[in-house]
Order: structure tokens, then C-alpha cells, then sequence
């Protein structure tokens, strides 16, 4: 046996690889026997008897639309204080009778069963109603509407729908959420409506082109409210005012609220208040509401609200409902490959996505990207997962200031922000996401000082890369964007070889703000630029104002001087 052992060792002593090779698959097949005793038999909770109809945990608390499935305890789903839910949810502890039951769960049919079985469960709070028809030019719900590729839920979009006030709310694509109050489309086959949520498996939320539609349930009628309506001023009365507002009803009773609801009762996005008369419609090239007058004009007092001012015959007293204007929200690719590539330059924080956004609106066409974002893909921005050569969006998102990549692209809308306000911008995006802030450590911290010292140069470098290597550049100013977004708009979706109407560039504008603007709300209580920034910054500005002179072009907005 010893002689036996040392032929053994002198072996793999001259093959050493041999014997590696030999206590790897050794350690291979240990592992293999270890997984297999650990992992045969069922999953199973602990404490809790091994049988499928037990295995779904019939003790733990109903969570509305989204159940919990096999070996979750319910300690781990539930947040400590409780879900939120908006005023609208009528709370129940009401525990379902068919939990449990084993089924088969493969084929699109099972899956709009387990659906329709979840949509039962939750007729205190929204009845589902079927599956319709839906078509991107024409849509059945005209309401608010908002996508999320990632993380949508049946419950999430009621949530939303029914916080504004909406009594229908229906889910299209797995990922899109529809509010509106009226259907407007025919019914379709339930077996149409196949596709299951992205962000919760065990519910269907619509096909390709089809709406599995919700009525909304609302706990007392002092919640169907439709949100804030924006004020958009006081303007003289069209000239062919019952084609520019075709709806109207007379309100001897008239308030501001009243006229708002009547609108939004029949999905229109503008209630104008003419004295005892409503009027609804759209913004048009007969009613633009590019003209404001004199709101004094309109301050004839409502006969109903006491402190409120309800127009005249003569001067309209203009609101926008929370009814989105659909005219302008169909997108897709192009339909043939672009023959030239355009740019959508900027320096980062400078608002591409917000350009991104309106030109999508614009065109009617996808934006793509020369980076690929998860979150921008995942809130509708479906351009962003082509590759950036491909020729199916109308034009690409870069923060690319060097030569070689500069000349990759045929031509460019270069957009130029005020670098004070672009500097922050992109350091609130950089520690807090495209709409969250930055903490207060970070700002008091050592990163701030590095940021600027870091980007300063580069917001001028950027701009003046553009102007020399750049083939056809057209220089939009962000602040002129934001002041006279109609006229803005136009120079660039021209550049980009687009006949875009003017009814559409019109409900660009009421559609304006999108998904990725920050509320405004959390400003900093101090100054964060320093002396020494300024001085810098300020050497920055003047250099690119003398560059774009130099080209015969406007210099910098007045603004970016500091006063």
C-alpha cells in the first residue's frame, strides 16, 4: 500500500495538472450531491404544513392586488407603517375564499383567469370591466397617461388614475396606465388582453393594443375631484369661437370649478369661462393662446363664487383641465432608415431629456441615445435600447465633446444651458436621479468644490468643440426654449427634416413639462458657488459668448451674467 501511494505522489508530482484537474472534478461532484439533498423536497415555509394549498400561506394578511407567493413570509412584504393608499381606497381586511387552490398557471388563457379572479377581489375599491381596444392615434381612455417598462402594477395605475379624480383607469402593454372618463372604443376577446404587468406577474394588464380597464370605485363623491387646473390667462374671444371651442353649456350659477369639471367631463384639456357660458376645446391655430390680454379685462365676478372672476362674453378667462391632450402622444420608429445622423448635443444638466421629450412630441418619432439609460427606456423613452447607428430615431441624445465623435454625426441641434444653473442640475442628477436632489452633506462636502472644479471647464469646452468640429449646428439657448417654446420648437424639428403641424407643436405645449422635470420645491437655502467659482465660471461665459459672436450668432442670454 506505501509503495502504491509514493508511485501515487512521484505520478502527480510530474503531472501536476492531472491532479487538478482530478480535485476539482472531486469538489464538483461534492457540490452536485449537496444541492441535490438540500433542494429534494418541496419549498416550504417553516412552521407550516408541506401541501400546496398551504405552501400560499393562508395566514397571511390580503394585500389587495398584489398576493404573495410561495416561501415569502409576510414580514418581509409589508412595510411597518402600512401601504399608502390615496383617498379613494376603501380599506377591507376581507380575506378572499378561493386563495390556495392549485392550478395550472402555463398559457395566456390561465393567466387572464388568475387575472380576472385577482380583478374580483377588489371590487370594493375597482371593478374591472373587460378588455378593449385601444389605437395610438385615437385613444379609448383620454386622460392622463404615464409608462413605466419595469415596474407596473394594477394597483399603481388605479392609484394614480383615481387621485386625479379620473373613474376609469386601464393597463396596455404590461407597462402603460390610461386614465379617463369615458371609453371611447368597443369591447375586445379577454383573451386579447394576454400580457402580465412587468412589475407584478400575477395580474394581466392589457395586450398590444388593448386595455384591461378598471372603474373606479370611489369611497365618497367628495373625492372624484380633477385635480389643479392650470390657469393660462385671459384672451380675447375667437373670431369663429364655436369651431375654436365647439363645446359649450350656459351656467346662470357659473364658477370657475363648474366650467373645469364640465370640460373634463367631456375629455377636453381647455375650459374658457365667457361670463354665464362654458366653452371647452383646444388649443388651435384659431384660439393659439399666444396673446394674453390684460387680465383685467376678464375680472367680472362669477355669479356663483363671490372671489372668483369668470371672463365675458368678449374676454375668455382660460384654464387647462388635467385632460391630456392626445393629439401629440403618438410615437414610434422611423419608417425608414435615416439617411443622416443628428445630434441632440449637450452639456450634462443642460435639459436634454426635456428637449428629448419635446421633440418626441413634436415629430410624432423616437429620440435614441449614444449611452443606453434602464430608466429612461423604462418611463417611455423607447429609442433608448438602439444602438445609436441604427437609423430608426429621429435624432441622438450625446454629451460627447471630442473631435472623432463630433464628426461621427452629419448634424447637430446643440442646446446651451446657463452653466450655473446646468452645474447643479447635473450634480442633483448625479447623487439623486434624474428628478431627485442632491443630500445636504453632499453639498457642504468635499464633492460639490471637486464637481465644479471638474465640470466648469467642461460646460465651455463642450459648447466650443461643437461650434469648430461640428458640420451643421443649430444653437438653441435652454432659457429661449422655456420663454418661447413654439418658435424654438420650430427651428428644430425644421433641422430635422420634419413637417410638423402647428395644431401639434400647439399640444406640445400644454404637454410640455413631462416625466422628468424636478417639482421646484426643495431649493437650496444658500448660495453654493463661492467667489472663486464665479470668477472661474464667469471666464467661461465670456469665452463662449465671444465664440458664438464670432459665427454671427447671439451671444449668451443676459441671464447668465451674474447680477
Amino acid at each position: 500500500m506505501a509503495k502504491l501511494l509514493l508511485k501515487l505522489q512521484r505520478y502527480f508530482r510530474r503531472k501536476p495538472v492531472r491532479f487538478f484537474t482530478l480535485l476539482a472534478l472531486y469538489l464538483a461532484a461534492g457540490s452536485l450531491v449537496f444541492l441535490h439533498s438540500g433542494f429534494s423536497g418541496e419549498p416550504r415555509v417553516p412552521g407550516s404544513p408541506r401541501s400546496p394549498a398551504a405552501a400560499e400561506g393562508p395566514g397571511l394578511p390580503y394585500l389587495g392586488v398584489m398576493q404573495l407567493s410561495r416561501g415569502f413570509k409576510a414580514a418581509a412584504t409589508i412595510p411597518a407603517g402600512g401601504r399608502r393608499h390615496g383617498p379613494w381606497f376603501r380599506n377591507t381586511s376581507r380575506e378572499p375564499s378561493d386563495r390556495g387552490k392549485p392550478r395550472d398557471n402555463s398559457g395566456p388563457r390561465s393567466r387572464a383567469l388568475r387575472g380576472r379572479s385577482g380583478r374580483e377581489k377588489e371590487e370594493d375599491r375597482a371593478r374591472y370591466i373587460g378588455c378593449y381596444e385601444d389605437n395610438t392615434r385615437q385613444r379609448t381612455l383620454r386622460g392622463m397617461s404615464f409608462f413605466d417598462y419595469k415596474k407596473m402594477t394594477v394597483f399603481r395605475c388605479q392609484d394614480n388614475c383615481a387621485e386625479r379624480g379620473y373613474l376609469y383607469a386601464g393597463l396596455e402593454f404590461g407597462a402603460e396606465c390610461y386614465c379617463g372618463h369615458k371609453i371611447q372604443a368597443s369591447n375586445a376577446s379577454e383573451s386579447e388582453c394576454n400580457m402580465e404587468c412587468k412589475g407584478e406577474r400575477s395580474n394581466t394588464c392589457g395586450g398590444v393594443n388593448r386595455l384591461s380597464v378598471y372603474r373606479l370605485e370611489l369611497a365618497q363623491e367628495s373625492a372624484r375631484r380633477y385635480g389643479s387646473a392650470i390657469f393660462r390667462g385671459c384672451f380675447r374671444r375667437p373670431e369663429n369661437v364655436s369651431i375654436a371651442l365647439p363645446a359649450s353649456q350656459l351656467m346662470l350659477n357659473m364658477s370657475v370649478d363648474k366650467c373645469v369639471d364640465f370640460c373634463t367631463e367631456k375629455e377636453f384639456p381647455l375650459a374658457a369661462l365667457a361670463g354665464t357660458t362654458c366653452r371647452c376645446g383646444f388649443p388651435s391655430t384659431l384660439f393659439p393662446l399666444h396673446e394674453p390680454e390684460d387680465e383685467q379685462l376678464c375680472a367680472h365676478k362669477c355669479a356663483a363664487e363671490e372671489f372668483e372672476s369668470c371672463g365675458s362674453a368678449e374676454f375668455l378667462l382660460v384654464y387647462q383641465t388635467q385632460v391630456q391632450d392626445n393629439r401629440c402622444m403618438d410615437r414610434r420608429f422611423l419608417p425608414s432608415r435615416a439617411k443622416q445622423l443628428v445630434a441632440l448635443a449637450s452639456f450634462p444638466g443642460a435639459g436634454n431629456t426635456w428637449a428629448r421629450h419635446l421633440i418626441e412630441l413634436a415629430t410624432g418619432f423616437y429620440t435614441g441615445s449614444y449611452y443606453f439609460d434602464g430608466s429612461l427606456y423604462n418611463k417611455g423613452f423607447k429609442g433608448e435600447r438602439d444602438h445609436w447607428r441604427s437609423g430608426r430615431t429621429i435624432c441622438i441624445k450625446t454629451h460627447e465633446s471630442g473631435q472623432k465623435e463630433i464628426e461621427s454625426f452629419d448634424s447637430a441641434i446643440l442646446l446651451i444651458r446657463n452653466p450655473y444653473k446646468a452645474l447643479m442640475a447635473e450634480f442633483n442628477r448625479k447623487y439623486g436621479g434624474h428628478i431627485g436632489f442632491a443630500a445636504h452633506a453632499h453639498w457642504k462636502g468635499k464633492e460639490w468644490p471637486e464637481f465644479v472644479a471638474n465640470y466648469a471647464p467642461w460646460w465651455a469646452t463642450h459648447t466650443l468643440d461643437w461650434l469648430r468640429f461640428g458640420k451643421k449646428v443649430l444653437v438653441v439657448h435652454f432659457e429661449d426654449l422655456k420663454r418661447d417654446l413654439f418658435a424654438q420648437l420650430q427651428r428644430m424639428v425644421a433641422l430635422l427634416g420634419v413637417t410638423a403641424c402647428e395644431d401639434r407643436l400647439l399640444c406640445v405645449e400644454g404637454q410640455k413639462d413631462g416625466n422628468f422635470k424636478r417639482s421646484g420645491l426643495r431649493k437650496l437655502e444658500y448660495d453654493p458657488y463661492t467667489p472663486e467659482m464665479r470668477k472661474s465660471i464667469g471666464a467661461y461665459i465670456r469665452t463662449v459668448d465671444a465664440a458664438l459672436k464670432l459665427r454671427n450668432l447671439s451671444g449668451v442670454p443676459e441671464d447668465y451674467y451674474p447680477r
